[in-house]
């Protein structure tokens, strides 16, 4: 008999009812909730029901698909898979597999087309081109993909944010009030620099350029600055993760000239890293004293997940900074800084991405000093994220640590060996396996 899942029945039971008052969440309502949730933010449908749900609280299911952890995190308010008793597991009796999204062919082309039927009638009930409605509906899906990513399945997302694009140009072709036509330029521009982002995410940095060109000029035509900074700050990463740090430098310094809000906290910041990089040291001591300095207008409306550098977002960048200009203490102070902020901040809100990051960078930083133990600990949290938010700059960084590791003064030793072989298999294998403790030493 399998063991109950107690911990997911009992984050049920402290949710309240929508629908009956006074009552915890039934199965069922979770489960519809679960499923609208991923409707919005995935537009994909799933088919998640009360009693698959008594499956998983069951213990029959022990792993269910990174979708429906996704959602049950979310209408559970929990930040971790942990905290719901699953756990990946090597027994096919407790492993099963939840609908997947459908396939390029067929379903999710029907989904988008549905889409812009609706978007299409709403034009028809306001009698115009486009509407005030029309306008506020698509910066409102623009939001929704970027607060989701890295939290949900990002192909859903990236078709998502194709098709905003289409849309968007599509109705630029009609005729519209010049304000309009100034919002529907910025919709265009948003979603290429999504796409962008995603690009460069999904390892191919070069596609992101043809994205962001186009981008460019969308902002240009919306005569949109926020929009202006946050495409020069997608030009810097995709320059920075092809070791471009020269032309990355550019992007950053030239966004810095339109940006207004919080990009004005990322961009200083990451100009430190690759001016450090490219091997300007005296020039990057001086832009860090100078981004220590600068803060963004709080007035300035964000886009949020990655068009959004909160302040520990921010120390974590300045880790980096500290890390390339050969100063590991000051990063291990900034990146535990950075950690603790992002431990507190709730599920919706938490750049799970940059988190990660940081975590390696408080990992170079005790390889740095020397300190393997604190370097496995750092690299733990980044084993256990699931192979579908494994982006590729987050691979080319854990082989950095992987490489200190094998040339450190410690490479020989058998924790040593079980660090730099946890980080390999992480990297070549398509989902996370159980690893046994390394043989210790008297």
């Amino acid at each position: 008999m399998p063991e109950p899942n107690e911990l997911l029945r009992a984050a049920r039971e402290r949710t309240p009812s929508v629908r009956a008052p006074g009552e915890h969440m039934s199965r069922s309502e979770l489960a519809e909730r679960v499923c609208a949730w991923l409707w919005e933010t995935t537009h994909v449908k799933y088919d998640l029901d009360g009693h698959y749900l008594a499956k998983l609280e069951r213990g029959a299911v022990r792993w269910p698909g990174p979708a429906y952890r996704s959602g049950l995190r979310h209408v559970l308010n929990v930040a971790t898979d942990i905290e719901l008793g699953f756990s990946p597991s090597n027994e096919p009796a407790q492993f099963d597999l939840e609908p997947a999204p459908p396939p390029a062919v067929g379903l999710d082309d029907d989904l988008i087309d549905a889409g812009d039927e609706s978007v299409s009638l709403l034009m028809l009930a306001e009698e115009s081109n486009v509407g005030e409605l029309t306008v506020e509906q698509l910066h409102a899906d623009i939001h929704r993909i970027a607060q989701s990513y890295l939290k949900v399945p990002t192909r859903p997302l990236f078709l998502r944010s194709k098709a905003i694009r289409d849309r968007a140009f599509k109705l630029l072709a009609g005729r519209q009030p010049p304000k309009q036509t100034r919002e529907l330029y910025a919709v265009a521009g948003w979603s290429l620099t999504t796409l962008a982002w995603m690009s460069v995410d999904l390892g191919r940095p070069d596609v992101a350029e043809s994205h962001t060109r186009t981008a460019w000029a969308c902002a240009d035509a919306a005569d949109h600055d926020e929009l202006r900074a946050w495409v020069r700050a997608t030009q810097h990463t995709a320059a920075f993760w092809q070791d471009d740090f020269v032309g990355a430098a550019e992007f950053a310094r030239d966004g810095l000239r339109y940006a207004e809000g919080s990009s004005v906290l990322f961009l200083s910041g990451v100009l430190v890293v690759d001016l450090a990089r490219s091997g300007r040291t005296t020039e990057a001591r001086d832009a860090l004293s100078t981004a220590k300095n600068r803060t963004g207008s709080p007035w300035t409306p964000e886009i949020g997940g990655p068009f959004l550098c909160t302040p520990e977002r921010t120390q974590g960048i300045w880790s980096d900074a500290h890390l390339a200009l050969g100063q590991p203490e000051l990063t291990l102070e900034l990146a535990e800084q950075s950690l603790q902020q992002f431990a507190k901040t709730p599920h919706a809100q938490r750049n799970y991405g940059s988190e990660r990051m940081v975590q390696l960078q408080l990992a170079k930083a005790h390889l740095e000093l020397g300190q393997l133990d604190g370097a496995t600990a750092a690299v733990e949290p980044v084993l256990a994220v699931p192979a579908e938010y494994r982006v590729r700059p987050l691979l080319h960084r854990i082989t950095e640590v992987a490489a200190q590791v094998r040339s450190g003064p410690y490479g020989s030793t058998p924790e040593a060996k079980h660090l730099y072989d946890a980080i390999r298999d992480y990297v070549r294998r398509p989902t996370p396996r159980r690893r046994r403790k390394p043989a210790t030493t008297h």
